[in-house]
């Protein structure tokens, strides 16, 4: 094995150890395992997840900053584009976040596009444009069929609009 294959590892190792702490709510633990994993081998999913950490205490622009960075190391991770539009709409800003979900659901590296879906149909509700939103959550569900928070948003934007 080369070193570089090693050190991949080591990263990785540290990546799902900072997960787990962040499941667990321990932030703080968290960021500093993956800025351990950045350090051994920087990965656009580090940087996406150390992102998400600080997006848990609000710390939006650190989050944003951190997707950049995982965006100039893998383009076509699409975690990282949704992440930062869902950063933009938490603060209050949705017509920059349509652009980067249009991206994360046309990403060709992202395992869960119904969440960028779901992020669209709810900035698309933001922006006042519900029949928008409803083709986003109807994506999503087309998707993934079970994921219930594209339902739930659906039927609450239906029982708005009747």
């Amino acid at each position: 094995m080369e070193d570089q294959d090693i050190m991949r590892e080591q990263a990785q190792i540290l990546i799902d150890r900072a997960y787990r702490h962040q499941q667990q709510g321990e932030l703080g633990d968290a960021i500093a395992l993956y800025r351990r994993s950045l350090a051994v081998y920087p990965t656009a999913e580090a940087h996406t997840y150390l992102g998400w950490a600080y997006s848990y205490m609000d710390r939006y622009d650190e989050a944003i900053a951190e997707c950049e960075k995982a965006i100039t190391l893998d383009p076509t991770f699409g975690n990282p584009y949704n992440d930062i539009g869902a950063y933009l709409l938490a603060q209050g800003r949705p017509e920059e976040a349509v652009p980067w979900l249009e991206r994360a659901t046309a990403a060709p590296r992202y395992d869960t596009p119904q969440f960028a879906y779901l992020n669209l149909g709810r900035t698309y509700e933001a922006l006042g444009q519900p029949y928008r939103a409803l083709a986003c959550y109807d994506r999503a569900q087309a998707i993934a069929p079970l994921y219930l928070p594209a339902q739930w948003a659906k039927g609450l934007l239906l029982g708005r609009l009747n």
